[in-house]
């Protein structure tokens, strides 16, 4: 411009110079939870949730399936909530559980669906060492609650099948009280003081091969010494997954002989009919937790256990209520009266 030649921006090295470090996002090396860590000295530690990020192309599709499950979910366990609560003829045991069944189930996804959302539209999902905890915790606890309600489930079809006539006076409110109550108290002694006693130690990289912080993920990342709690957590995933299937078990085995004594066909089809769903949620749920947690597990997270992850918890609660209402005649016809009285108010 006007003859003048523009100033030349470029600085040049010196001979010699070395280039500058590159600027890279860093996480911390290494840190700690647990007992006997210095508050003071410690740093905030985050991991970076790999999920999905290897495969870009399917971020979009997962995003959009996982937020049709969740709103499938939250919208057939709240119908069902909302029915039993409503209708006076579903006020029984078997609806008293299943009620808790259909809170628990939106407890379970609201607890890491959402950060799932939330981590399919960031380019690098990130979350605090002090979330993560908190996500692993609850869903530890939830899932054995899970585990001791289908217990408690099985227990009431077991009465009410092979002693009908004492079902009434047996499963009094008192009883269906204590066994939800021990339900949902007797798994935070389980899960949550273990987990919150257990001394972390992070180093190296800091991934998480994984959607959500799950307890197996998050333990092959630390470096600290961790066999005595390993041994805990066999023998905690025994009492909590294996104890309540070997009742579930045994219940169905009195089950089978009490229908096979049965005379008349229509006791058999009626039998059939009441524990068909309660049992079809138990295979989906217990398959892909024993296949989880009391399978022998690699160092490194596969995408078989980000499948199986998946599948109990975000497949499992969103089949629940479609099992139940679709096969169930109380709930198809809890449902017509309140559609009727809607449309006559």
């Amino acid at each position: 411009m006007n003859g003048l030649k523009e100033p030349n921006l470029i600085c040049r090295k010196p001979p010699g110079s070395k280039p500058p470090p590159k600027m890279i996002p860093h996480f911390p090396p290494s840190g700690s939870f647990g007992r006997g860590v210095d508050s003071q000295n410690s740093t905030e530690i985050f991991f970076v949730l790999l999920g999905l990020s290897q495969y870009p192309r399917a971020q979009t599709a997962f995003f959009c399936l996982l937020l049709l499950s969740y709103t499938i979910t939250l919208l057939g366990n709240g119908l069902i909530l909302l029915l039993i609560c409503y209708d006076r003829r579903l006020h029984t045991p078997m609806y008293f559980f299943l009620s808790n069944l259909s809170f628990l189930d939106v407890c379970y996804t609201t607890a890491s669906v959402p950060q799932m959302l939330v981590n399919c539209l960031v380019s690098v999902p990130v979350i605090s060492l002090g979330h993560c905890l908190a996500q692993m915790v609850v869903g530890l606890y939830l899932g054995v609650v899970e585990c001791l309600l289908l217990a408690a489930m099985a227990y009431d079809r077991c009465v009410a099948i092979v002693d009908p006539l004492r079902y009434p006076v047996h499963m009094g409110p008192q009883l269906c009280s204590l066994l939800a109550g021990t339900s949902w108290t007797a798994p935070f002694l389980l899960t949550v003081v273990p987990v919150l006693t257990m001394p972390l130690e992070f180093c190296g990289r800091q991934v998480i091969n994984h959607f959500s912080c799950e307890l197996l993920a998050l333990l092959k990342l630390a470096c600290s010494d961790l066999q005595f709690y390993e041994l805990l957590m066999v023998c905690t995933s025994a009492l909590t997954l294996l104890a309540p299937f070997a009742f579930i078990v045994a219940s169905y085995g009195r089950i089978l002989v009490a229908v096979l004594r049965m005379q008349s066909t229509e006791g058999h089809g009626k039998a059939f009919s009441t524990c068909g769903s309660h049992l079809t949620v138990v295979v989906l749920f217990y398959g892909s937790a024993i296949a989880m947690y009391m399978m022998p597990q690699d160092k490194i997270i596969r995408d078989r256990d980000k499948i199986i992850s998946i599948s109990y918890g975000v497949l499992t609660p969103m089949m629940n209520p479609l099992i139940y209402s679709l096969r169930n005649k109380d709930m198809k016809g809890a449902l017509r009266r309140l559609l009727r009285r809607k449309a006559e108010v």
